[in-house]
């Protein structure tokens, strides 16, 4: 068995310090007192009051909260039924350009896929909003939900469907009853994946909204470039709250259908045995 060595120990904890500190110190100065954000004068959370009277930040934080909730859906059906195809169809026609399709958004450069959408957007004479920010993340977010849910249909046992089409049930049902629930978590984390990248993305944002439009990552940006201002860590503190909350419940709720899983693979062999 390896021993944890010194060498170990202080690489962890330099990579979590690099990770983690900056955070930690963006959370610890959203409730300084000082308008410098480098300065502490004291404990406060005026600061959180200013943000919530802030209109401009308000209206960037509910369009969002918008698109994330709206594109991470859509993603996640597309993405679901895209790995379904790709993991149960075997080998067809067009097989390869579908893959590639699916997966070519993980590697190319946010500016390139960005710059064609906006291209997309005004061939087509549609004007630049919400919508057209919901179609752009739902395109570059699907993939990562395809891969997702790809990996959990890989190490699934068919034989369960088939037992369910045995007893009567007609496909939708043996999808919907047997194995939806059984690769719910990893659809659960591609949602919140999607929701995650929906929330953080800049590049993409900035060419596909509009003056009507604007998101929280494209407010911050262009409040930053004037100088940080207090509000700003209070509103990330806000972002790292609700990303975390997320993480955690995906969590509970992924080892909670593992240990349902295994109960249920153990009464079926308790049952045949």
């Amino acid at each position: 068995m390896r021993r944890f060595s010194w060498f170990n120990a202080t690489s962890l904890t330099l990579g979590f310090a690099f990770l983690y500190l900056p955070m930690i110190l963006l959370i610890v100065y959203s409730f300084n007192a000082s308008k410098l954000v480098t300065v502490w004068a004291g404990f406060s959370t005026q600061w959180y009051g200013e943000l919530f009277r802030d209109e401009a930040f308000l209206d960037a934080a509910w369009v969002t909260l918008q698109v994330a909730v709206i594109s991470s859906t859509i993603a996640t059906v597309l993405g679901t039924m895209a790995a379904i195809v790709l993991v149960r169809s075997g080998r067809f026609v067009g097989r390869t350009l579908f893959s590639g399709m699916i997966y070519a958004p993980l590697v190319m450069p946010e500016v390139i896929t960005g710059l064609s959408l906006l291209l997309l957007f005004i061939g087509i004479g549609l004007d630049r909003g919400v919508l057209t920010i919901v179609l752009a993340h739902t395109t570059f977010s699907m993939c990562y939900v395809s891969v997702v849910v790809s990996s959990r249909l890989v190490s699934f046992d068919q034989s369960l469907e088939e037992a369910a089409l045995d007893l009567g049930c007609s496909p939708f049902d043996a999808f919907r009853l047997v194995t939806l629930p059984i690769i719910a978590p990893a659809v659960i984390s591609g949602w919140l994946l999607a929701f995650t990248l929906s929330l953080d993305d800049l590049v993409i944002a900035s060419f596909t909204a509009g003056p009507s439009a604007t998101t929280l990552p494209i407010k911050i940006f262009s409040s930053v470039r004037l100088g940080v201002s207090p509000e700003i860590n209070a509103l990330s503190t806000i972002m790292i709250g609700i990303v975390a909350v997320g993480v955690i419940t995906a969590s509970l709720i992924s080892k909670r259908a593992s240990l349902r899983q295994q109960q249920d693979e153990q009464a079926a062999a308790r049952a045949t045995g």
